[in-house]
């Protein structure tokens, strides 16, 4: 499809002038939440030389006013970006740093007045009392010094044209992009014997929340907090009488790891933001923490902002939770790991059903309502898989280069095939329903039995005998337990969590960025609804995926040559150079600190390494 119309594609044996070849352009950087795209710059044109027009691969065009629009949202607020500026560098930044500024209890509450932190494992135990004032250990270099940062971007491309390429400007000039390193503070905001936290988890289920929940209780008794409870079944837990808080302890939740689902409870919805904020003045609640998707932090942003409008002193944490892993501006969420890991149990099943049938096709039907990361990475892992279909990718089950005719061909050539499906994939040939749940998410129709039913009418009407087997692992694998990596990472994130909430910050959430733990402000995770395939790594896997499930090139990509299309593959290794150390630590003294100059361990010392490539 070319502007949101057919296009005729040539035979597969066909090969074009090069006059007649148009390749394939890299994601564009500003509409990274749309899903693939291809965009066309140009130098001296429009505004500064900006982006001049995006298009969604198959999905119809994006003119230049929504670019222009798109520029002016992501950059300087109300105003365009205006890249012929000689300053657009400075101005950038400081809109960017003022985006990602971290709210703090001091925004609020001007006077309020640190105290030593009492997180510290040389000095006390758990249960140690605070009789003769509150402990502090100077030798101790453990803490994170609060002007730590991290590099949001690590990739310097020296063109827009390099695969996966994600640039500011029309020449991706390199900007440097630092979010806040989390992790514990030497001061602390909140007394522990004054404090009382409440956990709370929401949405569906996923791997690694009772692990999440564990480790926020334990870290939490280990600064001294002795009241701890757990809200049952998510936000409706608030407005609920029937439904009583749960005391949380170190002897409660020692194993509650061990198993799967939430010790607490999930659901969607719940009553409104006013009246939570209530029950948690009625309850003398002063830290929270949210577990959840992009529905359940817009929630724990609107609670955060309306304890600031009523001056209370809470702190609102936010740990993301999606098995999808589609939060913005995170490497990976919690449970997303385990998930792939079950996912390849089915699509062994599926490849043992189909394998041991005569002409066997598989369908397996794996999460991904918006993006195909489960997908996409499990067939990756189980090389087993035929054809993989994502939400990011719009395909056609009919016609010369439609699925079931290479299903059909892969039959009469392998004599078997397997295809992977994420739930939100081909949407558009499903009945449309105005249905939502209650968290406010449209109701897919189920696409894994349509495939499943039009691949057997299909191999009916051309009279070849198909044995078609459809799996839906879904609700096994939101059950599970987590692995070991996906255990690693919810211990970390629930400790981090609560050093953010001591530090003073609220309205923020904790997350992985380029294998670094940080902070960010909610509103930065939830401006999009969810991320796709068009980031420089998971773009990349993809092409790699297709190429070894050797589908047809025409399927995902405009009309272009083989050769063209590999060129690409190998394109960002030769035209890419990542940033050896991304970290900036602002202090000699500050947790895991590698400096090079002991009086100035500022970013200045940090060079391009070109010994490091992608």
């Amino acid at each position: 499809w070319v502007d949101g119309r057919p296009f005729p594609l040539p035979p597969r044996d066909h090969q074009p002038p090069r006059s007649q070849t148009r390749r394939r352009r890299p994601p564009c950087p500003h509409h990274r939440h749309r899903g693939l795209l291809s965009c066309r710059r140009a130098k001296n044109e429009g505004p500064g030389g900006a982006l001049l027009s995006c298009r969604r691969i198959g999905r119809g065009a994006v003119g230049p006013g929504a670019v222009k629009s798109e520029i002016k949202n992501r950059s300087r607020g109300d105003q365009a970006m205006d890249f012929s500026d000689p300053d657009w560098k400075p101005k950038f930044q400081r809109d960017f740093e003022s985006r990602f500024n971290l709210p703090h209890l001091t925004d609020v509450f001007p006077n309020a007045v640190p105290i030593p932190s009492t997180f510290c494992l040389r000095m006390r135990s758990p249960t140690e009392e605070f009789a003769d004032g509150y402990p502090s250990d100077e030798k101790w270099h453990g803490y994170i010094n609060t002007s730590d940062r991290v590099l949001l971007k690590v990739i310097h491309y020296s063109s827009p044209t390099s695969a996966g390429a994600e640039c500011i400007d029309p020449d991706c000039s390199w900007v440097e992009q630092w979010v806040h390193r989390a992790g514990p503070r030497e001061e602390i905001y909140f007394r522990p014997e004054e404090v009382k936290a409440a956990i709370v988890t929401c949405g569906g289920l996923c791997p690694g929340l009772n692990d999440v929940i564990r480790q926020i209780v334990i870290t939490l008794e280990i600064y001294g907090v002795k009241k701890i409870v757990g809200i049952p079944f998510g936000y409706r837990g608030f407005g609920d009488e029937e439904l009583t808080e749960m005391p949380l302890s170190r002897k409660v939740v020692q194993n509650v790891h061990l198993s799967g689902g939430s010790l607490l409870g999930v659901s969607r919805g719940g009553p409104s933001v006013p009246e939570i904020v209530d029950t948690m003045e009625k309850r003398g609640i002063n830290m929270l923490f949210v577990l959840g998707g992009n529905g359940t932090h817009a929630g724990a942003n609107a609670i955060h902002s309306e304890c600031r409008k009523r001056r209370l002193r809470v702190a609102v944490v936010g740990v993301p939770k999606t098995i999808d892993n589609d939060i913005l501006l995170m490497d990976k969420t919690f449970g997303f790991d385990t998930a792939v890991e079950e996912a390849q149990r089915a699509i062994n099943s599926a490849y043992i059903e189909a394998h041991s049938a005569y002409h066997g096709i598989g369908v397996v039907k794996l999460m991904g309502r918006s993006s195909g990361f489960i997908a996409m990475h499990a067939s990756l892992a189980s090389g087993q898989i035929d054809i993989c279909l994502i939400p990011e990718v719009p395909f056609h089950l009919h016609g010369p280069h439609g699925v079931l005719r290479h299903l059909k061909y892969l039959i009469e050539t392998k004599g078997s095939a397997v295809v992977c499906v994420a739930e939100g994939a081909g949407q558009n040939f499903l009945e449309k329903t105005n249905a939502k749940d209650a968290s406010g998410n449209i109701v897919l129709s189920d696409i894994g039995v349509h495939i499943q039913q039009e691949t057997k009418k299909y191999f009916k009407e051309i009279g070849v005998p198909a044995d078609v087997k459809y799996i839906d692992p879904t609700y096994m694998i939101r059950a599970c337990r987590a692995n070991a990596s996906d255990g690693i990472l919810c211990t970390v994130l629930g400790q981090n969590a609560v050093h953010g909430a001591f530090a003073g910050y609220s309205g923020i959430t904790v997350g992985i960025c380029n294998t670094h733990y940080v902070y960010f402000p909610i509103p930065e995770v939830i401006q999009y609804a969810s991320r796709g395939l068009v980031t420089c790594d998971d773009g990349n896997k993809w092409m790699v995926m297709v190429v070894m499930a050797n589908d047809p090139v025409e399927w995902w990509f405009w009309p272009v040559t083989e050769q063209e299309y590999l060129l690409e593959l190998y394109a960002l290794s030769n035209a890419a150079r990542f940033w050896c150390r991304m970290t900036t630590r602002r202090s000699t003294l500050s947790a895991e600190a590698e400096y090079i100059d002991p009086k100035s361990p500022t970013t200045a010392e940090f060079t391009w390494d070109f010994i490091c490539t992608s």
